[in-house]
């Protein structure tokens, strides 16, 4: 039996797949709610954040650090106004420090 196998990019596998297409746009998602809130997030702390995952009206941010947490969590009523404006329901913010 011969099996010719041929490789596929990371983007036709996610298309062909219901589970993978439904990953990838959640994490197309996340990414695009982070670029939304950027500019509220203080410059010396953006490179401490990153998109997490969403969870159906709940979204997570990864922090680096609990200073960086502590800060973020002061933003989070003004980051969720900003999503609902951009039209993102999102009830919820999670902060997920990263250690």
């Amino acid at each position: 039996m011969n099996r010719r196998h041929h490789a596929v990019t990371l983007q036709q596998a996610s298309e062909e797949s219901p589970t993978l297409a439904r990953l990838t746009a959640l994490t197309r998602d996340s990414s695009d709610r982070l670029k939304a809130i950027e500019l509220l997030i203080p410059a010396a702390l953006r490179p401490a954040v990153q998109a997490g995952p969403i969870d159906g009206d709940n979204w997570c941010l990864l922090v680096k650090s609990n200073a960086a947490a502590a800060k973020i969590r002061q933003l989070l009523p003004a980051l969720q106004a900003h999503l609902r404006t951009r039209g993102w329901e999102v009830n919820a913010i999670r902060l997920k420090v990263q250690t």
